[in-house]
């Protein structure tokens, strides 16, 4: 009897709130649909993010007096038109470097054997040759393995006709209607919350703000990142410098860890070209860099608003709905841990008594 008391006291104590609990449910539902339905309807959660992303620039034609469903043709046409673009002028490009740079997997394995053999016989103390033998021929076979699964990836799943067809046309549609009747849609989720609901509201107010914040920043990021890597080995004579500035580009999805596994094929093609020289050594100078300046400048600057997490935090949320989503989850992790943050803070009082009013001042 005394353990129902305390889990009834419990209840009351953190449910008593009528919204707490529509909180709860609501976040139980969304988990599984994306835990069952994820894959099914990754075009819509696409369509989604993409709309979230496009909504500013609605806002701001509104704002200079152009009518909403005329905006949003306006922002659909151009999101599709650059869509286009890049399908057209970009992806056969980084796909002809891809295919070339995978032909010399053979010469970097040779060049990296090289640069241990001459390590080996500075430093016999440390390093033997049979030693640097083992090492080349492990390495040798999980770079096999790594890009055959890469490779077999890109077909089953990037290059699918069907799959292609499905995101071409449902998710512009998908975008064109969130943009159009947003409003709406709104109007409708609001209508099946609870009228009173103060711990709801101050949830999604700090959500909306942080994930515009997120997600247009981190578009940012990888745009500006990306761009200045390819402007730079552009700069160095650096072959596959479109491929290298998108895989940099996007490695920003992933902190802390992207730059640290991302220099790896920066350096093998370096290596490749330049040898162990002082051209090598400039252009992982100038690498690092630009990795500096993103952590320290560029990303203080579009993510000032942000909550502040602890790095830990950002890893272990990385790690954690990486593993659960993919790259959404990846994608997600910092707006996901802020919304766990936001739900904290904005939660009844923990040391608050049931029933007691939280803004009654006491006697």
């Amino acid at each position: 009897m005394n353990f129902l008391n305390i889990i009834s006291g419990w209840l009351n104590r953190y449910f008593s709130q009528e919204d707490a609990v529509y909180l709860v449910l609501a976040l139980g539902v969304i988990m599984a649909l994306l835990y069952t339905l994820g894959g099914a309807l990754a075009p819509v959660l696409t369509g989604l993010v993409i709309a979230f992303l496009l909504e500013g620039l609605v806002t701001r034609l509104q704002s200079m007096r152009v009518p909403r469903i005329l905006a949003v043709n306006i922002a659909v046409l151009l999101f599709v038109s650059s869509v286009m673009a890049i399908v057209v002028l970009i992806v056969p490009l980084l796909w002809q470097q891809l295919q070339s740079l995978g032909r010399l997997v053979p010469t970097l394995v040779t060049r990296l054997q090289e640069g241990l053999l001459n390590l080996a016989e500075r430093f016999p103390e440390y390093v033997t040759q049979t030693q640097v033998a083992a090492i080349v021929e492990q390495g040798a076979r999980e770079l096999g393995n790594v890009s055959g699964t890469i490779l077999e990836t890109a077909f089953s799943q990037v290059f699918s006709v069907f799959g292609l067809l499905i995101y071409l046309v449902l998710v512009p549609i998908s975008v064109f209607f969130l943009l159009k009747d947003k409003h709406a849609l709104m109007a409708w989720v609001v209508s099946t919350l609870p009228k009173k609901r103060p711990l709801l509201d101050s949830v999604g107010l700090e959500m909306n703000a942080q994930l515009g914040n997120y997600v247009r920043g981190k578009v940012l990021e990888i745009l500006i990142v990306g761009s200045v890597t390819f402007l730079t080995f552009i700069l160095f004579g650096l072959n596959y410098a479109a491929l290298l500035a998108v895989i940099v580009g996007l490695s920003v999805l992933i902190p802390f860890v992207g730059a640290a596994v991302v220099t790896l094929p920066v350096f093998a093609v370096a290596v490749l070209q330049f040898g162990w020289s002082l051209d090598l050594g400039w252009i992982m100078l100038a690498y690092m860099f630009i990795q500096f300046l993103d952590g320290n400048v560029l990303v203080p600057l579009l993510f000032s608003e942000a909550v502040d997490l602890h790095p830990i935090t950002i890893i272990i949320a990385v790690l954690a709905f990486g593993g659960i989503g993919g790259i959404w989850g990846v994608f997600f992790a910092i707006p996901l841990a802020t919304l766990i943050k936001a739900i904290y803070s904005a939660w009844p009082d923990l040391n608050e008594a049931p029933g007691e009013d939280q803004n009654e001042m006491p006697t």
